[in-house]
């Protein structure tokens, strides 16, 4: 299947969007995940301030992924090609529950997750100067119907095969963010944990 593209937002809601992020908080951490307070979110990413965040991975039940391509208004990494969902707790917010919100936010997603791996990395966007650097909880959940995208948050959306997405990282990493890279690497060939149906 190729493609889905996702009708780009209008400047004015483009701008709230812009606000949004600007107001939100998120949680610093040592390398242990154990709290050392707390930054704005753009904050956090303009001073590569380590942070706690999740990525998800919905596969539907032929064992596809389903991947977005970041909206062309995000402030980082916008265009690339990623994993489901990505996303932080905000203060007081647990993980799974802020892996849960965003995945409805975003995709409009309701589905249970389970946390499968953890893993720490750091990434630069050379267009924006911002920085990734992510204490990362890994959620897995499968998902069987089209979802509903968020326009501020995504460009476009498909479900892809592992393998083909192995291919692409290995033909065109460009398209990738980062962190896409190193999810495949650890929790599709490290850990195995491919969707079993």
């Amino acid at each position: 299947m190729s493609a889905r593209i996702v009708p780009p937002l209008a400047a004015i809601e483009w701008e709230r969007a812009w606000q949004r992020d600007a107001i939100e908080q998120v949680i610093l951490v040592d390398k242990n995940d154990q709290i050392s307070g707390v930054a704005g979110k753009l904050d956090a990413h303009r001073d590569g301030l380590l942070h706690r965040a999740f990525s998800i991975l919905i596969f539907n039940t032929h064992g596809e992924l389903l991947l977005q391509r970041r909206a062309n208004g995000k402030y980082h990494f916008a265009q690339h090609w990623s994993n489901t969902c990505c996303g932080h707790p905000r203060p007081q917010e647990l993980t799974s529950m802020a892996a849960q919100r965003r995945l409805k936010e975003e995709f409009g997603i309701a589905t249970p997750l389970t946390e499968r791996a953890q893993l720490v990395y750091r990434a630069e966007d050379m267009n924006s100067g911002l920085i990734e650097h992510e204490y990362l909880h890994i959620f897995y959940g499968v998902y069987t119907d089209d979802p509903q995208p968020d326009p501020s948050e995504i460009g476009a959306w498909r479900w892809m095969k592992l393998s083909a997405i192995q291919r692409a990282l290995q033909l065109y990493p460009h398209w990738f963010t980062p962190w896409f890279h190193l999810l495949i690497d650890k929790v599709m060939t490290e850990h195995q944990l491919e969707p079993a149906f």
